[in-house]
């Protein structure tokens, strides 16, 4: 099993971290560690974000899977795994990217919107992938790319996702669920983002 499948496993909601300073980097990670979460990105374009990865590598790296997200360079990819990051998620389909992030050694998980971006990505060595914008698709479109690309390939729905869309999507087959204003807002305090979390986990909780 993957890192990334088996942190998906432990919680299947990813944190995304955008416009986090890298002071507040370590009390937001420990509320979301805390918390259960366990896989934790901190878009590019947030302010002086290899800090922040570096932070929570340092910090939270043994219990969840820290990354950037918004990379879109292949030097962007290196200096992410120079901070200690272990993810790599894209906003666009860039086989590239995803080459470079694996020859780094790290997991690939780029953004796609066709079938043809998917399987690109795919045979790039892409660990899983990102549906994004999902506002523009629909849990009936997940399904409908499930039924074609490769058995167990991991997606995860990105955009608009929070705790009364997550359920519909969850039982479309998505494997996980990228959650950014839903979650964390710059400024937040790591109490808001805890209480926060605690309902988006209450919405992918079993039963």
């Amino acid at each position: 099993m993957s890192a990334l499948v088996e942190a998906l496993a432990r919680c299947p909601l990813v944190a995304i971290l955008r416009g986090i300073h890298p002071e507040e980097a370590e009390g937001v990670g420990a509320a979301l560690a805390g918390g259960g979460f366990s896989v934790i990105e901190v878009p590019l374009n947030s302010p002086n974000p290899m800090a922040s990865i570096a932070t929570l590598a340092r910090r939270y790296g043994d219990r969840a899977l820290i990354g950037a997200g918004t990379v879109t360079t292949e030097q962007e990819v290196a200096a992410v795994a120079a901070a200690g990051g272990r993810l790599i998620v894209t906003p666009h389909a860039d086989p590239a990217i995803v080459r470079a992030a694996k020859a780094q050694g790290l997991i690939a998980v780029p953004g796609f919107f066709t079938p043809g971006e998917a399987f690109a990505l795919l045979a790039a060595g892409a660990d899983a992938l990102k549906l994004f914008p999902a506002e523009a698709a629909s849990p009936a479109v997940l399904r409908a790319l499930l039924a074609v690309l490769p058995k167990g390939t991991p997606v995860l729905p990105v955009g608009g996702m929070d705790a009364a869309t997550i359920p519909a999507w969850r039982a479309a087959g998505a494997a996980g669920f990228g959650i950014g204003s839903a979650l964390y807002k710059p400024g937040d305090t790591p109490q808001t983002v805890a209480n926060k979390a605690t309902a988006l986990l209450d919405a992918v909780a079993p039963g």
